[in-house]
């Protein structure tokens, strides 16, 4: 049997102060098993660069992530999934670079929470931003976490309680998104180059762990707390596994409230 390429390209660039990032793996870029597993394995190896002074993580194709699979969060999966997504979202916020994303298209679900866990986001106007995991009869536990401390509480609770998606001139107004533009892979190179390059990685380091002070922490506890709400509670109801498997089966879910 062929081995399956990679769902992430990584490369450095700028002598090796800048790492880059692709979600590979089009139309969907679906943040799976697989994929989480080369993210975490990119991060943990570039972790001791010294020379690194900032990473772009993009996506080929026209969106960045349709989000998690959701065969993957069925009762008899999520436990692992959650685990491994999570580990992944911690290790990202200790990066000790700069993470910039750039978003085209969809940025949905688990891969909108990969975002979360970068730095500044950049987007084309027409990007899509949400968090629809509500429809399904379920929550998204890390942008539980994550979107209070990148918009206010009112924004994050509208986007996790409806679901809906907002563009990324919207995003930006809500302080979502940093920069909007038809090029946010572009915008962002220009920005590492503008802002990152010419820094010392070490004290960009010192800068990160000053800035995100009790956030790290309070993120790294909040995650584990969100996480067994999600398996010890949400999983034992009915609606969280129709939601799911009515999702799957293509039809209407049916809720019962319990």
């Amino acid at each position: 049997m062929a081995e399956q390429a990679s769902p992430l390209k990584a490369w450095l660039e700028a002598d090796g102060a800048l790492l880059r990032l692709r979600l590979s793996r089009p139309k969907a870029n679906i943040v799976d098993a697989q994929m989480i597993g080369a993210l975490r394995a990119a991060f943990a190896e570039h972790a001791s660069t010294k020379s690194l002074r900032g990473v772009l993580l993009d996506a080929e194709g026209s969106h960045f992530s349709f989000g998690a699979s959701v065969e993957e969060h069925l009762a008899d999966r999520c436990a692992a999934m959650l685990a491994s997504l999570h580990a992944l979202i911690l290790a990202m916020i200790d990066f000790p670079a700069p993470i910039l994303v750039a978003v085209r298209g969809q940025c949905l679900g688990g891969g909108l929470e990969v975002a979360l866990a970068g730095g500044p986001i950049f987007a084309t106007p027409d990007a899509q931003f949400g968090q629809p995991e509500i429809k399904l009869g379920v929550f998204a536990p890390a942008a539980s976490v994550l979107l209070p401390y990148r918009i206010n509480q009112t924004a994050a609770e509208d986007l996790l309680f409806s679901g809906r998606s907002v563009s990324g001139d919207e995003a930006r107004d809500l302080g979502l998104v940093f920069d909007v533009s038809d090029d946010p892979q572009a915008a962002a190179l220009a920005y590492f180059e503008k802002h990152l390059a010419n820094k010392s990685a070490a004290a960009l380091a010192c800068a990160l762990a000053a800035a995100r002070g009790d956030m790290r922490s309070d993120i790294r506890r909040r995650i584990g707390e969100v996480e067994r709400l999600y398996l010890d509670r949400l999983m034992k109801t009915r609606d969280a596994n129709e939601g799911l498997a009515a999702f799957l089966a293509k039809r209407t879910p049916t809720w019962e409230n319990c």
